[in-house]
Order: structure tokens, then C-alpha cells, then sequence
């Protein structure tokens, strides 16, 4: 196929594109460079510098490689991806959770001329075998027999599929190389020799503008779009980083990956940033969000730190749980430091830059401890992101002397286009937009509020195969649709409202961002975990109401209820325990209490069309497992409306 590099939008994975090169700009005017060269750089100038730790499954010790070992390993491993018959621009697949393996598999497909792209271990297998059609994946990496099994079920209906690779015991007896199953230790032993020159030439035939990672978005309605990232999507966009934070220093930095690698956001850190940085990577085990990422972040102390809200949300309702078990003296010692430390960041936000004798004490004394307990003395940049935080979530944050970041972008932009700074003046803002990339409001009302639009070197390729998409996303003069609501004030600071598809449209006409509202009822009643507006089409508002349960160790709801769900209950005067008993004899007392919360809550709305007027409570909170959260943890809306709509028709009944 020929090279297009005369288009901004392609759909097919063999050309090439035009870069958005801006020579009246510094950062925009960037020298383009391969992935390939970037880790060729960083290895010359950190070769022995820790690259990778994870922990051993056999020894239960840290397992380390250093830069120069890590680039060694992904040359292998290319080598080994062309003898198993990798063709250029072909793709490599993993379905896997992060991992030594997982980075290494991603950078050897793209030094071996191919394209990589992750797959969620929670897709099903229909929608995996969608993506290794849609993405013609000639090789897949499985970490597990639970995923290899996935394969192993549609790998006869794939012809293309050359190569199954599994890199964790135990193993099935059909793990065989003869039937192409292989085993990660029985690759690394593949004699590469004969393919040396054909590796070679491919390495000198990459260019920039050419695909190199594929991005499935999450497919929440129909099947997911394979998003196009090139090698200068990434490349440039981590320099742009550098220049937004300064403060973060080659060969300096520590990372920890624990979000799903099929997710740009993480791809963007903790692969490509922490490359760029010379970065430690720490690996979490695959039950980090159950709760066992406090233990890896302990040990890695990291200085970066990405979580979706509810990863913090988790962390706060643990520590309130841990505070309400002190005594009464350091209760009270803990307040007061909370206190002073969130009221000189709140100073601070407001341009008040003092720092008190209180604060001092609090933040050395107290808080210093507390941030060392849960792996965050060393942090520099705590970023959030893929869904937005509740206001009371940063000031509980800010409070315990760790602000919080909001970071945006989607699948599209590479992972990144706007980021908040120690700074800027709001908790509503998503910040302003990155050096040498521009920010549109297209169609704005009278308020300035619109969509959003993103334009720059960020901007994706398009989606494989998928014109009619790609011309939706990518308007003509090259900017990107986001199908996010907000606006931009007179200083540059980005707001988000809400988003077009997930916009409440009464039957009066009346356009409502359904997330402040729920996050307002939230506030009013600490026993709530999640809420759900519903209005579509309909006369009035209502909302579903999820109460705090524990969850099992695979993260799906328990009948036992959360600590806050028993002390509202407590206050209450009730005794209930299990979410079933709410349910099969509900007191008076709980309803009245949630409708207050809810009124309280509507007290805050902008009109009458935005007041909640019922609820109904649910039979479990929302989860992964059980379908209403996906891997990041963002709610899926028609999965929701679509499992409740008995509940939901009974509230209009």
C-alpha cells in the first residue's frame, strides 16, 4: 500500500499519515522520532539503570531488569515474533495483566515493524475474538490458563492467528508448540539467527507517522473502535509532558502499573513516560484493586502516581474507617493537622502563598507518617483521570498534604491533552492545555459551552477500517470531536460538564449532565457507594441508589454491608446487617433518610428540572464483575439502565 502523509486521518494500518508540525512553535515544531529510537536513547544514557521490577511467581523475590537488559529482551522477543511469522504492520495482541512480559511483548511488536494492542482479561470471548479479527492479530500473549482457554476456544475460527503464547504456569496439556500454543520460557530459547537481517532492515524501515499501538475503546455500545496510535503520537507527547512538569527528572522517577495496559492512560505512563524519564516501573499483582496495591506501594515508594477516582475513594474510606477506631486524643491530633493542612492548601489555591508554623508541624510531624504508610512520601505528580473526582474526594486528599491532579484525554489523544498543576485555582478544571497542542469549543451557546475539540500531535491516526467513524471523530481541518460538554474560560482552563451521549434529556426539553447531580446526592449520605440519574425522555428525575457492601476477593459485592452503611444505620436506630434484610423489610426510617439526603442535595440544582424527585435502592452495589463498572472502573450507562429498567419503569408507574 502506498504511503497517504498527505492526510491527518487514515484507516488502514499500512499507511502512513501527515504530522501536524507547527515550525512557529517549539514544541510543536519537535524533531519526530521512532519508539525504537527513544529506548535507543534512554539505553545509551541509563544502561544500568533498574527499568522493570515485578515479583517473581517461583522465588517471591523482586525480579529486575535494568534498561540495557530490558532493550535486549525486546529485540529477542521481536526476532522471535518475525520467525512465528509476524508480517509488517500486522498485530501483536495481549491479554494479560501488567507485567514484565506485557511491556516487553508491546515494544517488541513495534520493534519488529508490527502493531500491539491489549485486550481487557474481562472481555468475553466473543468481543476478543472481535478485536483479534478487527485488529488481524497474527500473535497473541495470554499471562494465564483461564485466558489462554479464551483463545484456545475461537482459535480455529482466526486463521490468521499464528501463534498462542502463555507466559505463566501452570499450563494445559494442549499448550503445545506443534499446535502453535507456546510457553514464554520455550520462546526465549528460539534460535533467532536466521531472521537477524531481516530484523534489521525492518527496524531502519519505521518512521514516526506510522501506526505502532492499537487502542480499543471500551465498547460500552456495540463493539469497540480500534483507535490508531503512531509512533509520534507517543514520542511527542511525552516531550510535551516534560515541558508541563519540569520538576520531573531523567533517571529520578519512580511508577507503579496496576491500571489495565489496554487503557491508554496507562500505556501513556507507564510505558512510554516512564521510558522517556528512565523511569522504575513497579509491577502490582493482578489483585491490586482488591486491595493489595497499598503492599506494592509501600515497597516502590513512587514519585508518580496515576488512579481513576475510585481507586482514592477506596483509600479514603479506609482511612476514615482506620481514624474512627483511634482513641479520642489522636482523633483529635488528626484533625487538627488535617484541618490546618487544608487550609493552607485552600489559601494557597486562592493565591494566598503563606506558609504557617501549624502547617509546618502538621506536615512534617503528622502527615509525613501518614503519607509514608500508604507508599506517598516520595510523591511528586499524583494525577487523575478516565472519569471525573468528587470535589469533597480532593479536599480529603489535599487535607492529608496530597493534592490531586486531574489529567485529560481519551483513547483518541493519545491518553493526554489537558493536566491540572500544583497551582491553578479550581477543583472543577481539568487544567489548561499542553504546550504546543490547541483546544476548540465547537458550537459554543450563549455561556460559551459546547464541544470540545482537541488539535494537535496527540491527535489519532484513525480507527482501523472504519471510515465513516474516523470522518465523525476528525473534522476536515483536523480537529478531534471528543463528545465531551464544557467550556474554556478567559485564562485557559478547561471545564467539563458533561458528555452528549450521556446527557439526561428530559421530555421537557431540559438537557442535564447527569455526574454533578449524583455526586451531589453521594455528598448528602456517606452509606451511598453509587447512584444512578434517570430521566431520559421522562417527565421528572429519578435515581437509583446503590448502599456500601464489602466486596469478595474478586471484587464483586457482598450481602455484608460496609462499615458507613452499618453506622448509617446505626444512627438510625436499626440493626440490619445485610443488604438483603434492607431490602426484604425496609424501614420507613431509611427511605426518609435518603430522600432527605436527596433533598439536600437538591437544594444545590440550577432548576427544577434538575431536582431529584425518587429513588429506589438496589439489590447490590456496582462492580466489574457483576457488569456496571468496566475495567477503569467507569460506569456503563446502557449496561445499567438496561439491567434496572423494571426498577426504573416502577419509579414512573
Amino acid at each position: 500500500m502506498e504511503p497517504a502523509e498527505n492526510d491527518f486521518r487514515i484507516t488502514d494500518p499500512t499507511q502512513r499519515i501527515k504530522i501536524r508540525i507547527n515550525p512557529k512553535d517549539e514544541v510543536a515544531s519537535i524533531e519526530p522520532i521512532t519508539i525504537p529510537e527513544m529506548m535507543n536513547k534512554v539505553v545509551q544514557r541509563y544502561p544500568d539503570r533498574p527499568a522493570l521490577k515485578q515479583i517473581n511467581g517461583v522465588t517471591k523475590d523482586w525480579e529486575v531488569l535494568t534498561f540495557s537488559e530490558y532493550q535486549q529482551k525486546v529485540e529477542k522477543i521481536a526476532k522471535v515474533f518475525i520467525k512465528l511469522g509476524l508480517k509488517r504492520h500486522e498485530t501483536v495482541a495481549v491479554l494479560a495483566f501488567n507485567s514484565i512480559e506485557w511491556f516487553v511483548t508491546e515494544m517488541a511488536a513495534v520493534h519488529a515493524g508490527g502493531i500491539a494492542t491489549g485486550i481487557y482479561t474481562t472481555n468475553s470471548v466473543h468481543s476478543t475474538k472481535y478485536i483479534l479479527e478487527s485488529s488481524n492479530a497474527t500473535i497473541v500473549v495470554v499471562d494465564e490458563a483461564k485466558q489462554m482457554e479464551k483463545i484456545r476456544e475461537i482459535k480455529d475460527s482466526l486463521p490468521n492467528l499464528k501463534a498462542v503464547i502463555q507466559t505463566l504456569p501452570p499450563y494445559a496439556q494442549y499448550v503445545k508448540r506443534d499446535d502453535g500454543f507456546w510457553r514464554w520460557s520455550e520462546i526465549e530459547e528460539i534460535d533467532t539467527t536466521e531472521v537477524e537481517e531481516e530484523y534489521q532492515e525492518r527496524l531502519k524501515s519505521l518512521v514516526p507517522n506510522e501506526c505502532s499501538i492499537m487502542v480499543y475503546t471500551s465498547g460500552t455500545t456495540g463493539n469497540p473502535k480500534g483507535a490508531m496510535l503512531s509512533h509520534d503520537n507517543f514520542t511527542w507527547l511525552v516531550e510535551s509532558l516534560r515541558k508541563k512538569f519540569p520538576f520531573l527528572h531523567d533517571g529520578c522517577e519512580t511508577v507503579v502499573s496496576y491500571l489495565p495496559l489496554s487503557h491508554v492512560a496507562a500505556q501513556l505512563l507507564d510505558i512510554f513516560v516512564s521510558l522517556a524519564l528512565a523511569a522504575t516501573v513497579y509491577f502490582a499483582d493482578k489483585d491490586a484493586l482488591k486491595g493489595t496495591l497499598l503492599k506494592t506501594l509501600t515497597v516502590a515508594r513512587p514519585t508518580i502516581f496515576l488512579g481513576v477516582p475510585r481507586v482514592f475513594e477506596k483509600v479514603q474510606e479506609k482511612m476514615l474507617q482506620v481514624g474512627a477506631q483511634s482513641g479520642a486524643l489522636k482523633r483529635s491530633i488528626a484533625s487538627w493537622a488535617k484541618s490546618v493542612t487544608l487550609k493552607y492548601h485552600l489559601d494557597r489555591m486562592a493565591g494566598q502563598h503563606h506558609t504557617s508554623i501549624q502547617y509546618k508541624l502538621a506536615s512534617t510531624i503528622i502527615l509525613s507518617k501518614v503519607k509514608q504508610a500508604l507508599g506517598f512520601d516520595k510523591i511528586k505528580l499524583m494525577l487523575t483521570g478516565a472519569a471525573p473526582m468528587n470535589v469533597e474526594t480532593k479536599k480529603y486528599f489535599l487535607s492529608l498534604d496530597i493534592p490531586i491532579l486531574d489529567a485529560y484525554g481519551m483513547s483518541e489523544s493519545s491518553g493526554s491533552h489537558s493536566f491540572a498543576e500544583y497551582f491553578d485555582p479550581y477543583f472543577e478544571s481539568v487544567g489548561r492545555t499542553l504546550p504546543g497542542l490547541e483546544s476548540m469549543i465547537y458550537n459554543p451557546n450563549e455561556e460559551g459551552h459546547g464541544e470540545i475539540c482537541k488539535r494537535g500531535r496527540n491527535v489519532f491516526m484513525g480507527y482501523i477500517n472504519d471510515k465513516e467513524k474516523t470522518l465523525e471523530a476528525i473534522d476536515d481541518d483536523g480537529w478531534l470531536h471528543t463528545g465531551d460538554i464544557g467550556y474554556l474560560d478567559k485564562d485557559g482552563y478547561m471545564f467539563i460538564t458533561g458528555r452528549i451521549k450521556e446527557l439526561v434529556i428530559t421530555a421537557g426539553g431540559e438537557n442535564i449532565p447527569p455526574v454533578h447531580i449524583e455526586d451531589l446526592v453521594k455528598s448528602e449520605c456517606a452509606a451511598i457507594s453509587n447512584a444512578f440519574l434517570v430521566g431520559d425522555n421522562r417527565k421528572f428525575l429519578t435515581i437509583l441508589i446503590a448502599l456500601k457492601t464489602e466486596m469478595d476477593k474478586d471484587g464483586a459485592p457482598t450481602d455484608d454491608l460496609a462499615i458507613e452503611s452499618l453506622k448509617f444505620m446505626e444512627n438510625l436506630g436499626l440493626k440490619y446487617t445485610k443488604l438483603s434484610e434492607v431490602l426484604a423489610k425496609p424501614d420507613p426510617k431509611i427511605n426518609e433518610a435518603i430522600q432527605d439526603a436527596i433533598a439536600r442535595a437538591n437544594k444545590s440544582s440550577i432548576s427544577n428540572a434538575q431536582k431529584v424527585q425518587k429513588f429506589a435502592l438496589l439489590p447490590n452495589d456496582f462492580s466489574i464483575p457483576t457488569g456496571e463498572l468496566g475495567p477503569t472502573m467507569k460506569l456503563k450507562r446502557s449496561y445499567v439502565a438496561d439491567k434496572y429498567k423494571d426498577v426504573i419503569n416502577s419509579l414512573y408507574t
